[in-house]
């Protein structure tokens, strides 16, 4: 990692009875990452010390009144509520949904405010957080909703960067939410994400097939052809690098993937299943798209382990690493950006 720049990471806590106060505390025992973070989680102070006593893991805590002066070199908490969470590891409960519910909103709206530079959410549970306040499908439908811009849901990782054309969604609505102004609207937002969080000029990009084999000639379907055929010729023909579509299966089985910077998927398993077969445990999911930077790693709640101390937090640092690369990158081309609009 670069040390040009140290910033202000916001961290929500997730569902408190995963492994989410785990991860956090192996990563910031290693005092070397506070010379690239400023960490504020939307928690608890003294959970944070009872699970460190719990799992025998020794990090400096800090407990924050507000957010104007965390303290260098130790994990800030700010509380966002007066009394500790009662965790019980692995069990799945409402209260611990409104615990990572209050975390996410505290999080979200320091990151609104500017007082965090970019997010990261560790894991939540989609049913138990589900409330009145709360009906999304998950994070990125929520952030969606609060901040700026269109939401991307991208899994990205050193050897391979998959984005969505729908993500949450049931397998039978897929056909009815892929139009042809949704897919536009992805390949655009997939494209400005690798120019500017990832200083890729000009990125070549792969399109996935709906159907199997593409449809075979409209033998397993037209969508393809009416579809997908059509908007990539006409993507194509404006300059941009866009190619496909590609059938799903040969497409990974061949290794294919490697000569694109990034693939378009058109579903959440179509892209999800080689991702996480590829990378998993050093993925990290990355909603593209909006005004603020927010990443999460590429695993779940996983109540089996929660309390054990064996959870991994590889991917959790990888979410860390790459939301400030990101950030990082965002105002180096906006700073380019601008002084390119200067001359004119």
């Amino acid at each position: 990692m670069l040390r040009s720049s140290k910033i202000r990471l916001g961290i929500s806590i997730g569902d408190p009875n995963g492994i989410g106060f785990e991860i956090i505390l192996k990563t910031f025992q290693d005092k070397k990452i506070y010379d690239f973070f400023t960490p504020i989680v939307f928690a608890n102070s003294h959970n944070f010390i009872e699970e460190q006593n719990k799992l025998g893991i020794q990090v400096s805590i800090a407990s924050l009144n507000d957010l104007k002066s965390p303290h260098k070199g130790k994990l800030n908490v700010i509380n966002i509520r007066e009394e500790p969470f009662a965790v019980e590891y692995g069990q799945e409960s409402k209260e611990a949904g409104f615990y990572a519910m209050d975390s996410l909103k505290a999080a979200t709206q320091a990151l609104k405010q500017q007082s965090i530079d970019a997010l990261v959410t560790a894991p939540i549970n989609k049913k138990n957080i589900q409330s009145d306040s709360f009906k999304f499908p998950g994070h990125t439908d929520y952030l969606n909703q609060e901040l700026e811009g269109e939401s991307l849901m991208f899994m990205i990782s050193d050897n391979l960067k998959v984005a969505l054309v729908t993500d949450h969604i049931p397998i039978h609505d897929i056909i009815s939410n892929l139009t042809p102004e949704r897919i536009e609207k992805k390949i655009l937002l997939l494209e400005q994400s690798l120019k500017q969080d990832f200083g890729i000029p000009k990125p070549k990009i792969a399109v996935l097939g709906i159907n199997p084999h593409t449809g075979d000639n409209g033998v397993i379907g037209n969508e393809d052809d009416i579809l997908l055929t059509p908007l990539i010729k006409k993507e194509f023909n404006k300059g941009k690098r866009i190619f496909g579509p590609f059938a799903a299966d040969a497409f990974f089985g061949n290794k294919k993937y490697k000569k694109y910077d990034a693939v378009l998927a058109n579903y959440h398993d179509q892209g999800l299943i080689p991702f996480k077969t590829i990378s998993f445990g050093k993925g990290v999911n990355f909603t593209a798209g909006l005004n603020h930077v927010r990443t999460s790693p590429d695993h779940g709640t996983a109540y089996d382990i929660a309390g054990k101390g064996k959870a991994n937090h590889t991917s959790f640092f990888k979410a860390m690493e790459q939301a400030r690369t990101i950030f990082l990158k965002r105002k180096e081309f906006k700073k380019k950006s601008n002084k390119f609009s200067s001359y004119f």
